[in-house]
């Protein structure tokens, strides 16, 4: 595997450890039993799969490269580099700055950029309007491209799928960075929609067997379909490709639903060749390492625990799967980092109902011992996972040491 060469300081001298020691004890990663770390009233069931993954480590390493690389430069990132508040910062307090937030709006004007200016492209990639109007001012993007190569991929079967006259469904968040740039790649060559969620899905099949109209469609999914959309000639034929955070049983879902709606639709037998007349036969499109981690998570919450927290960014979208699948279970705490950690009875967490943090009480229960499940997004460093659990067992006084409890793990 490649190692990639980012800053020391999002590494841990607890949580990379442990990560390095699952990996040569488990190289073909079968398995997802959590790494359970006993420091006595305190115990912490850490996910076998969390944390930075392939893609964010290149995009970490290419933009502190633009930074070593150019410290005459202004630098510039179009927009967040992942979904990271300590990452972004750490960025920002090196001179770069962010030409657009994350919904695409611009925080700086593309008119004040200059051919000598150096620009990175986050790991979510950009739409081709953004590269069309920096290639215009002569600005050289491909240098400090940190689009992930998985991202690219989601790209590359969308075209493939629509060289074969496929409509391309994308289940997605559509406001998201790498939704938006999946979205523009696709309708290059292809009608092209978004779904959100089932219930747009179970929408969309509506128009899909022409129960509702046109003008129905074109006010219920408004700034989510291509240019030219038809349905009636479009949604005869489709396949779907997904943002790679999503939840694979959520996207799985999506397919299988559309699938069996042309199925009835058509009146096709179940296996029959003729499905693929209406229905791309397309792989799931998620990134290994969101499929790792939610499998870990299902692992990890098959082992009881009196809650669970969950680390990173509040508007990743990949964490916030993680959180949705913990809140089924047991109460979940989403925290960015170990200061939301307010002390032994109050945490300040982000609830992702009311799009708020809030803070609960009591969250440690009296009985002991204490068991917690510990996860994080793929975009978290394993330094905030670190912070999380130091920060916990401070609050036990006769929790044993950190090197006690790892000297099981050398």
């Amino acid at each position: 595997m490649k190692s990639f060469d980012i800053p020391a300081y999002y590494r841990s001298t607890i949580i990379t450890p442990l990560k390095e020691y699952r990996r040569r004890k488990d190289k073909l990663k079968r398995d997802f039993t959590p790494t359970t770390l006993d420091f006595g009233p305190v115990r912490f069931l850490i996910a076998r799969h969390f944390g930075f993954c392939y893609g964010v480590e290149n995009a970490i390493e290419i933009a502190y490269r633009a930074i070593a690389e150019n410290p005459d430069k202004r630098i510039f990132l179009l927009s967040e580099m992942i979904h990271n508040p300590d990452v972004n910062a750490d960025l920002q307090s090196r001179g770069v700055r962010f030409l657009l937030d994350t919904l695409g709006r611009p925080l700086i004007p593309f008119s004040e950029l200059t051919p000598a200016d150096v620009v990175i492209i986050p790991a979510f990639g950009t739409t081709l309007e953004t590269q069309r109007e920096l290639a215009a001012i002569e600005l050289d993007v491909a240098t400090y491209d940190t689009t992930c190569p998985f991202v690219e991929k989601v790209w590359n079967k969308a075209s493939q799928i629509g060289q074969k006259n496929y409509t391309v469904v994308v289940h997605g968040k559509p406001t998201h960075e790498e939704t938006r740039a999946t979205f523009s790649h696709s309708k290059e060559g292809a009608p092209t929609v978004v779904v959100n969620d089932m219930k747009q899905a179970q929408r969309l099949a509506l128009y899909m067997t022409g129960e509702q109209s046109a003008e129905q469609f074109f006010a219920e999914f408004a700034g989510q379909y291509s240019v030219g959309f038809d349905p009636a000639r479009d949604l005869r034929r489709i396949g779907v490709v997904n943002q790679t955070t999503m939840l694979a049983s959520d996207t799985q879902g999506i397919a299988d639903f559309l699938k069996q709606t042309m199925i009835h639709h058509y009146g096709l037998a179940e296996g029959s060749a003729m499905v693929e007349e209406h229905f791309a036969n397309t792989r799931d499109t998620l990134c290994y390492a969101t499929n790792d981690n939610q499998d870990a998570t299902y692992a990890l919450l098959t082992y009881p625990a009196d809650f669970a927290i969950v680390a990173g960014g509040y508007n990743s979208s990949n964490t916030q799967h993680i959180v949705e699948l913990c809140e089924e279970k047991l109460p979940t705490y989403f925290i960015e980092s170990d200061r939301k950690i307010l002390s032994d009875t109050l945490i300040s967490h982000y609830d992702l109902h009311t799009k708020q943090e809030r803070i609960t009480e009591h969250y440690l229960p009296a009985t002991r011992p204490v068991t917690i499940l510990l996860t994080c997004g793929a975009s978290c460093p394993d330094a905030v996972v670190e912070g999380v659990l130091n920060r916990i067992v401070s609050y036990f006084p006769d929790a044993k040491s950190v090197e006690e409890v790892m000297a099981a793990f050398n």
